[in-house]
């Protein structure tokens, strides 16, 4: 395995992860203008429920499946790779079965309880059943090929995906729409099956490409190689699986802990119901997102870094486990120091930008710490994977958000606010961050703080030259541009003075290799 193959897999997760958001945003931009507020309603209603089941249900089973493909992979058990494959579409085939039917018998008992409130996002919910069975396929493909660290098969099948997606639920919602409502809303949703079932046909074009090859090598071992039992190795999967599950089923159950009690906490202190839910928007729907859009690049190096901190693992090759963390870590605070600074420091011209308003710059501003934090977060838990240590990322998430709970309701008061709020997050991702940090130091493995200390001190002159400008700025969309790219630049300069990369780390990047050469 090359040592830069892991950050190939990163760059092009990170370049899918992007294409999927501008594809998903511009369909948001659409559908929002084809079915108005109502039709969107109905559609949210049914999509979540969607979302839950497919996080019960797959979300740990690629990053189970890396691990179990790498670790053969790392010990030339080509055969017993295959047989990982086969037990997992066969087990995951019957789960997304089951799924799909529960949701399709609980429909009607959703909407007849008042569980989904509006009788008419029951068809919605009917048509999002097929694919909930094709997208449980779906992930074994992707976390086998993960396996292999072959990124650029599951990024294609991304892309795909989402672009099928996003042109069937336009199409249908345009064509449903003079029936009803319902009817609209209920073709945007099974936009989802064929994009799942794309998806899995072109992973199935790559299996075919790779077949041959991984033929050839199983050809290489004897016959007689004895194979794991399916049921102990259904319940490695599992022992695998629910942890990742778990975890990410959290992520939701956070960001609901900000919808529960940020609200009410701002009513409480003297906000009307109004400037509360106006608060409470710049937050979540103006300040998060671009957290998350912030860290794409931390999570594809994340997925990437598993099965290749997993491979050296099985073979005790500890020093490149240390040496890909630390490689690891230092990328993250590359990308998420400097985008943090920056969001910090240009937040009133960042809101006007992209929002047309400066009111939601008070969020952006105090946000922006998270991008680092929670960056750090997905990191050290997929070196915590790779090293298969599952359950420490979901227990450490749990404590971060009872510790969240705590912090959103006594921060968001009349002092602090909105503000509150936002520190509460951070506090929670740095809670969680520090304690998966620690317990890596307890496996060995530490990161190269002096190197991290010169990108933020490099983010720290940044940052300077952006709080200068900032009032020069303000209003100018086109000086605001050209503000982030000269910070770019002076970031940059700063790296290359303190010495952060040198010519072997550069020489390992996909990009810069070309350069360095």
């Amino acid at each position: 395995m090359s040592k830069d193959k892991f950050l190939r897999g990163a760059l092009v997760l990170t370049a899918a992860g992007l294409m999927v958001k501008i594809i998903g945003s511009v369909n948001r931009i659409l559908l929002s203008r084809l079915l108005g507020g109502e039709g969107i309603g109905l559609y949210q209603m049914a999509y979540p429920v969607y979302l839950l089941l497919l996080s019960i249900s797959s979300a740990g089973i690629p990053i189970a499946i890396s691990i179990l493909v790498s670790e053969r992979v790392a010990k030339n058990e080509y055969r017993s790779v295959r047989h990982v494959f086969s037990t997992s579409i066969k087990m995951m085939a019957g789960v997304g079965l089951v799924l799909a039917i529960l949701l399709y018998l609980a429909a009607g008992w959703s909407v007849s309880t008042g569980i989904v409130r509006d009788p008419r996002a029951y068809y919605a919910l009917i048509a999002l059943t097929p694919a909930i069975f094709f997208a449980s396929i779906l992930a074994c493909f992707r976390g086998f090929f993960q396996g292999w660290q072959l990124m650029t098969p599951p990024a294609v099948s991304q892309i795909v995906e989402q672009f099928v997606r996003v042109c069937t639920m336009i199409v249908l919602a345009y064509l449903l729409l003079p029936h009803g409502l319902e009817y609209a809303a209920a073709g945007a949703a099974f936009g989802a099956v064929p994009g799942s079932l794309t998806g899995i046909l072109v992973l199935g074009y790559f299996y075919k490409k790779y077949n041959k090859s991984w033929r050839e090598k199983e050809n290489l071992l004897p016959v007689d190689t004895p194979l794991e039992s399916t049921g102990k190795l259904i319940k490695r999967m599992l022992l695998l699986a629910l942890p990742v599950s778990l975890a990410n089923v959290m992520v939701p159950v956070s960001s609901s802990v900000d919808m529960l009690i940020v609200p009410n906490r701002l009513v409480d202190v003297g906000y009307s119901i109004k400037e509360a839910t106006t608060l409470f928007g710049y937050l979540a729907g103006m300040a998060q997102p671009l957290i998350m859009m912030a860290t794409i690049p931390t999570l594809s190096l994340a997925a990437s870094l598993v099965p290749a901190i997993s491979e050296a693992f099985t073979l005790k090759d500890f020093d490149i486990v240390c040496e890909k963390s630390s490689t690891a870590m230092k990328l993250c605070c590359l990308i998420t120091v400097p985008a943090a600074v920056g969001m910090v420091t240009l937040a009133t011209p960042i809101s006007v930008l992209l929002y047309g308003t400066a009111k939601a710059a008070t969020a952006i501003c105090h946000s922006g710490p998270a991008i680092w934090l929670l960056g750090m977060q997905q990191i050290t838990a997929g070196m915590l994977q790779g090293t298969g240590n599952i359950n420490l990322p979901m227990i450490h998430m749990v404590i971060g958000i009872i510790v969240k709970v705590f912090a959103v309701y006594f921060l968001t008061n009349a002092t602090f606010n909105i503000v509150g709020a936002a520190w509460a997050t951070n506090i929670s991702f740095a809670l969680i961050a520090f304690l998966n940090i620690w317990a890596l130091s307890k496996l060995g493995i530490k990161f190269k703080y002096g190197a991290i200390m010169k990108i933020v001190f490099a983010a720290i002159s940044m940052g300077i030259f952006c709080y200068v400008v900032e009032p020069m700025v303000l209003g100018y969309k086109l000086l605001t541009i050209l503000a982030v790219v000269m910070a770019g630049v002076i970031y940059v300069v700063m790296l290359c003075l303190l010495g952060v990369l040198n010519k072997e780390e550069a020489s390992k990047l996909p990009i810069l290799k070309k350069f360095i050469k």
